[in-house]
């Protein structure tokens, strides 16, 4: 991780930038605004224009995308503080709304990495499930293409967003190549075998596992067990071995050793003492992170997601050779349900980040209350009339309010500028109108008449 001397200046402006950026993200007393964002952007391109530079010219011109940053050269700490700079920026991109560009994109990629190495490791996964990750890799594959045939960024960006993205299809790869040796004929042991895996690791995170759930899985689990004959599963008629035995029995066998850990774990009504700690404080980020994931469109400030990444980070640092290990370096019990809780955790974060809106955060509390009356107008709509004005004079009267905000057609910031988010906005706005219209016509002329 050492730092090559010509790359040190670049090495202290991005530290500069990351505190620059660290900041931004502390101050709650007013709205991060875009052109914040982006002035601190344009210093993130400048310096990574240098480094490009730096390194292409101790490689002779090479101009290879297959490495961080253009070189060659194995990872130093320079690439993990642009990382630290990527997720920052990243998430300033999505809270100002700019959630379809390719700067934006870099957390989503961050996270999937997290994910599918930990499905590398547990081995839960299925075809149907890894097509889920195949799809969005393609989707943001897509954005970065839309923004480089635009001449949106910079090649130097896009080409970083490209490499990350890289690496993300090449672990997916692999995991899709796991299950290519798996016979047809043993695709539904193996998805059984997967959904037992994951109801087990569910069970295991519970303080107190109860025994009427846990019981059933195993019975079954031993069924399975017993359909092998001399350890392998036959084909019809029996009388071929189906290719996939080995990936069949490595589930079988980590499925028993999960009931085995959440026996011990039963014996000992807790997680071995040395890993405590550690499945308190992963308890308490998945409590967190599944109450976003309730009130993200009122509570969620983006920016915030950085310090729960940074904690995962610390907490995944602790492994050795992927497991938690105690003072004395060896394994302890426990295992499972801490990945399953970091797991978890990575998970939600992901989902965070991808069901971003692109609304700028100056915007998103006319966005939450045009959500709000949308959502009251359909239950009115869908309960039936007959209706009076003086019913649906409030709604009536918040989308005037609304729609006084708007000046020339748009909703401006404190400072005039236009925040992201307009189109949204305006097509909510003009569905809310259409809905009240639509009650409007469900009045009766007695009612009009009365009310009169």
């Amino acid at each position: 991780m050492l730092t090559v001397q010509e790359e040190l200046p670049v090495l202290e402006s991005f530290i500069n930038i990351r505190n620059r950026l660290t900041a931004l993200k502390k101050d709650s007393t007013k709205f991060i605004r875009a052109q914040d964002v982006l002035a601190i952007y344009k210093e993130i391109v400048k310096q990574l224009g240098k480094l490009t530079d730096i390194r292409e010219e101790r490689t002779e011109g090479s101009s290879s995308i297959n490495t961080p940053i253009p070189g060659g050269f194995e990872p130093n700490r320079v690439d993990t503080i642009i990382a630290d700079v990527f997720s920052l920026i990243s998430l300033m991109f999505l809270t100002v709304g700019k959630s379809r560009e390719s700067p934006a994109i870099y957390g989503q990629i961050a996270s999937m990495r997290q994910i599918l190495t930990h499905l590398d490791e547990s081995g839960i996964y299925t075809e149907a499930y890894l097509q889920g990750f195949k799809d969005r890799i393609d989707q943001l594959r897509d954005i970065i293409k839309h923004d480089r045939d635009e001449q949106k960024h910079p090649e130097a960006v896009l080409k970083y967003m490209s490499w990350k993205l890289d690496g993300n299809d090449a672990i997916l790869r692999n995991l899709m190549e796991s299950l290519g040796v798996l016979n047809v004929e043993l695709v539904p042991i193996h998805n059984r075998l997967v959904a037992m895996r994951k109801q087990l690791i569910a069970l295991a995170s519970q303080p107190k596992v109860p025994k009427t759930e846990l019981k059933p899985i195993v019975e079954e689990l031993r069924k399975i067990d017993s359909k092998r004959v001399d350890g392998k599963f036959l084909g019809p008629g029996g009388s071929s071995v189906p290719e996939g035995q080995a990936l069949l029995g490595g589930m079988i066998d980590s499925c028993f050793e999960i009931v085995q850990d959440i026996k011990a774990r039963e014996a000992q009504d807790e997680v071995s003492p040395p890993l405590r700690p550690i499945y308190e404080r992963l308890s308490q980020l998945v409590q967190q992170l599944e109450q976003l994931t309730l009130t993200h469109r009122w509570t969620l400030r983006e920016t915030d997601l950085y310090n729960y990444l940074l904690q995962l980070r610390e907490i995944d640092s602790k492994r050795v050779d992927g497991k938690f290990v105690n003072a004395a370096g060896e394994k302890a019990e426990g295992q499972y349900v801490l990945l399953y809780l970091l797991r978890r955790c990575y998970g939600l974060i992901y989902r965070l980040m991808a069901e971003s809106e692109p609304i700028s955060e100056e915007l998103m509390p006319v966005a939450n209350k045009l959500s709000t009356i949308k959502k009251c107008l359909n239950e009115v709509l869908k309960y039936g009339g007959p209706y009076s004005p003086r019913d649906l004079y409030p709604y009536h009267m918040a989308l005037h309010q609304i729609d006084t905000l708007r000046k020339d057609g748009k909703f401006l910031a404190d400072d005039g500028s236009v925040p992201e988010g307009q189109a949204i906005l305006n097509a909510q706005l003009s569905e809310a109108h259409e809905l009240l219209e639509m009650l409007k016509e469900s009045m009766s002329d007695d009612d009009d008449d009365s009310d009169e």
